[in-house]
């Protein structure tokens, strides 16, 4: 159900991926302290480890004000086949701040980046939750699913920071730098995949910051 903009879909377009447990693969804050010990899966920082690897948003972005993007609220069709087409500004306005804080307006939906850059191994995935179920003011882990790879230098991901798609509901919401938003839980691969993330299959994020999707030009 698109909520941001109207998109063109066609027979044979895949939409979705299926994800198959066996088990119960999460791994416990104990474990995600031995792996961060043994392949750092935040950069320069001690992990907030809590349920999970959190994270926070980045506000202050070094040599810039640009912290976002907010969807148009009136735009035309994005036809899900045209990759790189579009130009952002017909579809997003630029969210700046020079005090490394921001307000979300009820109803809004915005693309923000995190402040830590992440990894995660080849053997394991990770999925986004929010930080704190009982915090409702908005949502930030529409983005979902981060695949083995991401983030690992060896595989070209080194300083990968995460995508934020954020929406905020009823009320507005302050956002201050290095607030966190959010949290990464990881699970544990069955085997390690023969291609990672960003290895050789060009992928959208891998090694990026701040950025929209593969539909919009760079």
């Amino acid at each position: 159900c698109p909520r941001s903009f109207s998109v063109l879909v066609r027979p044979g377009m895949r939409l979705n991926q299926i994800r198959f447990r066996d088990g119960q693969a999460t791994l416990s804050d104990a474990d995600l302290r031995a792996l961060h010990a043994e392949i750092p899966l935040v950069d320069g920082s001690t992990p907030m480890i809590s349920e999970g690897l959190g994270f926070s948003v980045d506000l202050r972005p070094e040599g810039s004000t640009l912290v976002g993007y907010r969807a148009k609220p009136h735009t035309g069709v994005i036809d899900l086949d045209r990759l790189g087409h579009y130009a952002p500004a017909d579809f997003w306005e630029e969210v700046r701040s020079d005090t490394g804080q921001i307000i979300l307006d009820p109803g809004a939906f915005y693309i923000l980046v995190s402040n830590e850059a992440v990894c995660i191994p080849p053997d394991c995935a990770a999925e986004m939750a929010p930080y704190l179920a009982m915090v409702g003011e908005f949502r930030v882990h529409y983005a979902g699913f981060f695949d083995p790879g991401f983030g690992y230098a060896a595989a070209g991901g080194a300083g990968s920071r995460g995508v934020l798609e954020v929406r905020c509901h009823e009320s507005p919401f302050v956002l201050e730098h290095g607030q966190i938003v959010g949290r990464l839980v990881y699970e544990k691969m069955s085997q390690t995949p023969k291609e990672l993330y960003g290895e050789r299959i060009a992928s959208n994020y891998q090694g990026q910051g701040l950025k929209l999707s593969k539909h919009f030009k760079s």
